[in-house]
């Protein structure tokens, strides 16, 4: 078999392999994702066994939609991650559908568990919000790598090879990129 010329083609490949159903496929489209997806899926469902429930229901549609992949339109991970995005949403969705309604009679007791910290949800976007605006602001290359790290789910061997930048020059980018988020961070949080 051809080697893929560049990242696109071998992507495409591996979801075609996929959709194709080889085994070795499906298990490298495990072993490249499925930590970033269980991290999402942990985040997001009320409990540990959920979250495993979530992930191979995410990797059955990945599987089922493979063939619908083009990367013309984006690249894996984001595919991936919005496809886990979106099932774990559904999930959380029908969850809260199935709540039980409280006959007229009974008497609340404690609240449910949907309804604790009413306002959590809301800060933790707000937190992400004022990140994403610090990470925004830095140079090029650091908030490159700081995407493709933390919210692409990418090796920083995967980051050089994609960038065709050696291995210390992105460690060196995330980290001083971090320094400047923390730094910016305690800075607007003095401010404000």
């Amino acid at each position: 078999m051809p080697q893929p010329e560049n990242i696109q083609d071998a992507d495409l490949d591996l979801m075609q392999r996929v959709a194709a159903a080889e085994p070795a496929a499906v298990g490298e489209l495990y072993d490249r994702f499925g930590s970033l997806v269980y991290r999402l899926a942990y985040q997001s469902m009320p409990t540990r066994a959920d979250a495993e429930d979530a992930v191979q229901e995410i990797f059955v549609r990945l599987w089922r939609t493979a063939g619908r992949y083009d990367p013309k339109r984006a690249a894996l991970v984001t595919w991936v991650m919005l496809i886990s995005r979106r099932h774990l949403v559904d999930r959380l969705r029908r969850a809260k559908a199935r709540v039980r309604p409280m006959l007229l009679d009974e008497k609340v007791t404690q609240p449910s568990a949907l309804d604790a910290e009413p306002g959590s949800d809301m800060d933790r976007d707000e937190r992400f919000g004022k990140l994403m605006e610090r990470v925004k602001k830095l140079p090029e290359l650091q908030r490159t790598v700081v995407m493709r790290a933390y919210l692409g789910g990418q090796t920083l061997r995967q980051i050089g090879e994609e960038l065709n930048t050696p291995i210390g020059t992105i460690k060196s980018a995330l980290s001083r990129a971090l320094v400047r988020l923390r730094e910016r961070g305690l800075t607007e949080e003095n401010l404000s």
